[in-house]
């Protein structure tokens, strides 16, 4: 009777689960889910009072990227289901989740430099957030084996 042990790059399931930008990077990815998935629900409510309200925002400089505050609710409200769907997913370790991560992010990371009117050191915490992201994604994805 033998008896298989799982290896350190195998789960129960004898599944690999490969990290190829070492520790950091790998519990990066889990940290970059809880990110996305935190901003993206963040960006919903923003969304939503944006829409609700247009006086809850208040702009505070002029700058040349100027939308209407219920547009950018709409743009919040919409990004943040998509992205808070995409750090889902990535707990759930799907690929496309990977990839939809660093294009959401890199997305996320634009509305947040359009953001900054209204709300600048929000804004730049999301941006440093989103390049949190984006890093941790590119850092520990591998190629799958075929």
């Amino acid at each position: 009777m033998s008896r298989h042990t799982p290896t350190a790059g195998q789960g129960r399931t004898g599944t690999e689960h490969r990290s190829g930008g070492g520790g950091l990077a790998g519990g990066g990815t889990v940290f970059a889910a809880v990110l996305l998935t935190l901003s993206g629900v963040l960006a919903v409510l923003q969304g939503i009072s944006a829409i609700a309200e247009d006086d809850v925002y208040a702009r505070v400089g002029n700058y040349v990227f100027e939308f209407d505050l219920t547009t950018w609710g709409w743009i919040h409200l919409v990004l943040g289901i998509v992205v808070a769907l995409t750090g889902v997913g990535l707990f759930l370790r799907a690929n496309w989740a990977r990839a939809a991560g660093v294009c959401l992010a890199g997305l996320s990371m634009i509305a947040a430099f359009l953001w900054l009117p209204y709300q600048p050191w929000w804004a730049i915490v999301l941006l440093a957030m989103n390049a949190f992201v984006i890093w941790a994604l590119c850092a520990s994805w591998t190629r799958a084996a075929d």
